[in-house]
């Protein structure tokens, strides 16, 4: 099992808490089981009694994106352990339906799907082993102002800094044009023949 894998729930269950951005948080099941298609068996057994699990699932989440983003090692690893107590993961043998040559079960280890833990507890678990296998600094907040959605880095130099490629242009455009308006504010201004005039004195004083 890929169990890495699953740290994509955890980014997705974290970016589906967007009051930072002043939009409502999601108040029905049905609001977070697109975010859990690959498990959609366990997610469809999810009902709105477990939308409060998933809130405090998703804040507690955020928290050890925050912890990462400043370098706090510790206390990412400490709020990752408390989920994985709260929101435990369960395995089992299973077949699949798969089957070798002799027509016996291919078998092998399972996740189980359990509602709300499956969901919650697979987040927990595949950040728990995605930040084990590859680092404290791959976990980060997007630093386009005021998106702070929740990444993994998974490029080369550890360099992303964005949550998406539009979160990323858009930065990049506000810096160009900011760059534009501070030219402009330093563009003298007067123009004309009484300018230029002027500016052809103080070039003849500075011979």
């Amino acid at each position: 099992m890929q169990l890495a894998y699953y740290s994509e729930y955890a980014v997705r269950l974290v970016n589906s808490e967007e009051l930072a951005r002043g939009k409502d948080a999601p108040t029905s099941v049905g609001t977070f089981r697109g975010s859990f298609e690959v498990n959609g068996a366990a997610a469809r057994r999810a009902t709105d009694a477990d939308v409060t699990r998933f809130h405090s699932a998703g804040a507690c989440l955020r928290a050890v994106f925050e912890a990462a983003n400043v370098g706090d090692e510790m206390l990412a690893v400490d709020w990752l352990n408390s989920l994985l107590l709260e929101f435990p993961v369960t395995l089992q043998i299973s077949g699949h339906d798969c089957r070798d040559d002799d027509g016996r079960p291919l078998w092998h280890m399972h996740l189980a799907d359990h509602a709300s833990n499956a969901t919650a507890g697979y987040a927990a678990m595949g950040l728990a082993f995605y930040l084990t296998e590859y680092g404290v600094d791959r976990l980060g907040l997007c630093e386009a102002t005021p998106c702070r959605n929740a990444y993994l880095d998974t490029s080369t130099n550890r360099s992303r800094r964005y949550c998406s490629d539009r979160c990323a242009t858009r930065v990049n455009v506000a810096a160009h044009r900011a760059r534009n308006k501070r030219l402009e504010a330093n563009r003298p201004a007067n123009t004309g023949p009484a300018a230029e005039s002027a500016q052809r004195n103080i070039v003849i004083s500075e011979r």
